[in-house]
């Protein structure tokens, strides 16, 4: 599994795997991609990010704002493209950090 982190109000839009972008007719599914219970608080930059769980079959995610929660489109960027998933082991070395703030939510 890779994981990353997601900030609050931000969409996962295109998925590319090792073929290209993602074909869910030609593999029958959807990527598995999970938003986690689990976010932290930067509260330096006073965001929140989500983790987000996804297969290793997954290389780059394009990432956007949900237009249904922004309320100032002028000013936000329209989309970026994520090339660089982490381990597990980068994301509890994050967490760990001592600018952020670990929160555990039922409801994502």
């Amino acid at each position: 599994m890779k994981y990353f982190f997601l900030t609050d109000g931000w969409t996962v839009g295109r998925v590319w795997g090792v073929g290209g972008l993602w074909d869910q007719a030609l593999r029958r599914r959807p990527p598995e991609i999970q938003k986690m219970n689990l976010c932290i608080w930067d509260q330096n930059q006073q965001e929140k990010m989500w983790l987000y769980r996804v297969e290793d079959a997954v290389l780059m995610l394009e990432v956007k704002p949900d237009i249904t929660s922004m309320t100032n489109s002028s000013n936000t960027i329209g989309q970026v493209v994520l090339t660089r998933l982490i381990s597990a082991d980068q994301v509890l070395e994050r967490l760990g950090t001592a600018a952020t703030e670990c929160q555990m939510n039922r409801n994502p």
